[in-house]
């Protein structure tokens, strides 16, 4: 009578085990899906560089780069995740596999390229000089001298090294664009260099004095991917889409982003 209990006993420990393994396997199949089975992407970005990508009173992160990210999203099938970092670590990021893609502001350099793949261009702004209306600089001739702020990891950063012999102005890199125009402000710098588009929004907003920079052309802004990710083609065809039924172009003038 006992064998036959340990027997009873023994097939419902072993239906037990079995029951808890399908939830386990259950639970991990779902991992990376969004609502209803949607895939999800994770995106890095720097929630430091408005309009592109900020983050409002809510806590909320928001701008260009959000809202055409959402749309490439809803075009392909997929649910965007925002993950907010600090910009010289982004790269890193989709090397290690932490992220699946950056929308950033973030230029294709031939350097970048380097390391990650790039989707087709989606925005082109240029570069900016401010600096505080009574500081005197209204030429990069001026610069000779002076302390220049400039993002740490950008391509501002990799622009004002290749400047800085030629104009004589000291460099100091800064983790992101809303400290460096605090260091503006504080008169701990004395001008920075800046995304065009971003540069004019705090212009504005802190009535700086301001102007183009005259010597380069920078490259457009692009999504970039780990190497050999097969996102690149699903958002170069997005982007296509997008650009065709005029989307893009309304985000653009929603966001006031002029090339």
């Amino acid at each position: 009578m006992k064998k036959i209990w340990f027997a009873l006993l023994a097939g419902l420990v072993v239906l037990m085990l079995a029951a808890c393994g399908s939830s386990e396997e259950g639970q991990t199949a779902s991992e990376g899906e969004g609502t209803e089975g949607t895939k999800t992407l994770s995106m890095g970005t720097s929630a430091d560089f408005p309009p592109f990508e900020s983050v409002d009173p809510s806590g909320e992160i928001i701008g260009f780069d959000i809202d055409l990210a959402k749309a490439i999203g809803e075009e392909l099938g997929y649910e965007i995740e925002v993950k907010d970092m600090k910009f010289d670590g982004l790269i890193g990021a989709l090397q290690s596999d932490r992220i699946d893609f950056v929308m950033s502001g973030m230029s294709a350099t031939d350097e970048r390229k380097e390391n990650v793949d790039f989707s087709t261009e989606y925005h082109r702004s240029g570069e900016m000089f401010l600096s505080l209306q009574d500081a005197g600089i209204e030429s990069i001739e001026d610069l000779d001298g002076k302390t220049l702020g400039v993002q740490l990891g950008t391509i501002q950063e990799q622009g004002a090294r290749k400047l800085q012999e030629e104009y004589g102005f000291e460099i100091k890199p800064i983790d992101s664009s809303s400290i460096m125009v605090q260091e503006l402000l504080s008169k701990r710098v004395d001008a920075i260099y800046i995304d065009k588009a971003v540069g004019a929004g705090y212009q504005a907003e802190q009535d700086l004095a301001g102007f183009d920079d005259p010597t380069t052309a920078s490259p457009g802004m692009a999504a970039a991917f780990p190497k050999g990710s097969d996102l690149v083609e699903e958002f170069n065809a997005a982007l296509a889409t997008l650009e065709e039924n005029g989307t893009l172009q309304e985000l653009k003038e929603k966001w006031e982003l002029e090339e």
